[in-house]
């Protein structure tokens, strides 16, 4: 069950004194119905209706003029006055935060928890909840400031869709004009491993490039008596799950951490024949940009190999997904710089590679960004409920933290440029 706790053990909360941008209480409350609402009413990649609606009214509701992108689903919303060519007026980049608010397609298995999800074998598993409620939630305090004229420049919000879908919904936003007059961009990634109130933060990549093998192999089939008179599928298939790894594990500098791993193989109906057909997919994943490029020639050539050694026929559909989400070290180091202001030194911890893949990739293949890892795990809990299960949960005091990283990161950002 997650939990709306404020507890700062190091006393160092007071420093978010120095900046504008605290949340309110009333707001803090608001926004964690509105968590809560999204978590039991899910929606899969590019069919967020619901979602966007419901972004779009109340960010309307502010006095905003959030824009639904083309696509139909996700938005951009700008607050203060951005110029025709999408820069602050005087040509002044734009700061931009990123949310993600698509689902997973797998059943909410949490038991003891008011707001599950009602949607049948749908799930905020990932955390896209938290991303959404904490850029609507940084929306609204700045456009507060900036009523106040206490906003010293623009800062546009993007609501993007279809994250877990590739090559992702980034570059539906990006067509659509996401980025034009963006100067940076920032985003959170909620982490079940990092309690919350408190961030992760790693200068460089921060995630593993990520793409989708599918592979279908075929021979004449026969009777299992005689596999020596036919093309042994099954066989072939279990040779393509070893191997392929292997090879591939081999031709490339072990550093780069180049991996196939498979999710699905299906072959037969029966004991006693030998099939026609098989069928593997699977991921590719890569912490290395240089190696991620040369992965597809690489992967399908071992793939070809083994199958041929057995005499079958392989289809391989390769799909490109995402490169590595490399994080620029000037912005990482604005995220700091916020989180210290709200938080102190202590609420700031480094974080290592992992092999997840995430599309605000494509976000950095073009300005300059950062993602952080916000600490969702309430403190002192040892159970740590993994991202992409059912059983997921995050500790609701990471969206106020999220919301004032974002705004001190705002604020900061106007301050240094």
């Amino acid at each position: 069950m997650s939990r709306e706790s404020e507890a700062d053990p190091s006393g160092e909360a007071a420093l978010s004194g120095a900046l504008p941008g605290v949340l309110p209480e009333a707001l803090r409350a608001e926004l964690v119905a509105f968590r809560r609402d999204l978590h039991m009413h899910p929606e899969l990649g590019n069919q967020e209706f619901r979602t966007t609606a419901a972004i779009k009214a109340r960010l309307e509701k502010a006095g905003l003029r959030p824009r639904v992108l083309a696509v139909g689903t996700g938005l951009i919303c700008d607050i203060g006055t951005v110029g025709a060519e999408g820069a602050a007026v005087g040509g002044v980049p734009v700061l931009a935060m990123r949310a993600d608010i698509d689902a997973l397609p797998i059943p909410d298995t949490k038991t003891e928890c008011a707001y599950r999800s009602t949607v049948p074998d749908r799930a905020h598993a990932c955390g896209h909840d938290v991303h959404t409620t904490v850029v609507l939630g940084a929306g609204l305090v700045l456009a507060e400031l900036h009523r106040q004229g206490r906003l010293p420049r623009p800062v546009r919000l993007i609501f993007q869709p279809a994250e877990e879908v590739l090559p992702g919904g980034a570059a539906d936003a990006i067509a659509d004009g996401a980025l034009d007059g963006v100067g940076r961009i920032i985003a959170v990634h909620c982490d079940p491993r990092v309690d919350a109130g408190r961030v992760g933060l790693r200068e460089g990549a921060i995630t593993s490039a990520c793409d989708r093998l599918e592979i279908s192999l075929d021979g004449p089939g026969g009777h299992t008596a005689r596999p020596h008179l036919t093309t042994d599928l099954v066989t072939a298939a279990a040779r393509v799950v070893t191997d392929v790894p292997a090879l591939v594990g081999r031709r490339v500098d072990t550093r780069a951490g180049l991996a196939v791993t498979w999710g699905r193989i299906e072959s037969g109906h029966a004991p006693n024949v030998i099939p026609q057909r098989a069928e593997l997919s699977g991921t590719v994943r890569c912490l290395d940009l240089e190696a991620w490029r040369q992965a597809p020639d690489i992967v399908v050539a071992a793939i070809d190999e083994v199958a041929n050694l057995h005499r079958a026929k392989s289809e391989i559909n390769y799909v490109r997904g995402v490169p590595p989400v490399v994080n620029d070290g000037d912005v990482t180091a604005l995220l700091r710089d916020a989180m210290v202001a709200r938080r102190g030194e202590s609420a700031v911890e480094g974080t290592e590679q992992s092999l997840g893949g995430e599309d605000f990739s494509w976000y950095l293949e073009r300005v300059p960004g950062s993602m952080a890892r916000l600490g969702v795990r309430p403190p002192g809990e040892r159970t740590v409920r993994d991202l992409h299960q059912g059983d997921f949960d995050a500790d609701e005091s990471a969206i106020t933290v999220g919301v004032e990283l974002f705004t001190a990161a705002a604020l900061l950002d106007a301050a240094g440029r």
